[in-house]
């Protein structure tokens, strides 16, 4: 399946912070890898709400990522107010006629984090990703940079 080539949305969740200079790093490099042609909206930890909204005109696009999106949402609302912003924008999506592709990790098959917060943000990631998967035509896991669909 041809997923857009060049006419691609990229909708980017890191947050810059200037206590994080290797986040800063990587952000960067992934800019430089990204294709030139490609849109960018740069949406942090903001809300949903014109991620939908800015893909007209746009065959694919791609969002990176959940993860990033989640633990910055943390920090400003509680999680069934992320929940419920998350279900609409799924809903959303799916009535879209061109592909939107979620990209996030899954942070469940590891060790129990020790920290509460930790476990919150393992927690909802979690439950975010399972909406995710439930609403998706297709799933893929990458383990080790090997795609193995499972949905």
């Amino acid at each position: 399946m041809s997923l857009g080539g060049e006419n691609v949305l990229y909708v980017a969740t890191a947050i810059v912070r200037p206590e994080d200079p290797d986040l800063s790093r990587r952000i960067e490099a992934h800019r430089e890898r990204r294709h030139y042609r490609w849109g960018l909206l740069e949406l942090g930890g903001g809300s949903l709400d014109p991620v939908l909204e800015a893909t007209d005109g746009w065959s694919v696009m791609l969002f990176d990522s959940l993860t990033l999106w989640v633990s910055a949402r943390m920090l400003d609302e509680d999680e069934s107010g992320i929940l419920d912003e998350f279900e609409r924008f799924v809903g959303r999506a799916s009535m879209r006629p061109a592909p939107v592709i979620l990209v996030s990790d899954e942070v469940g098959l590891g060790v129990v984090p020790e920290s509460a917060e930790g476990r919150r943000f393992r927690d909802l990631l979690g439950l975010v990703n399972q909406r995710a998967a439930a609403a998706a035509e297709e799933v893929h896991l990458c383990v080790a940079g090997i795609a193995q669909r499972i949905k």
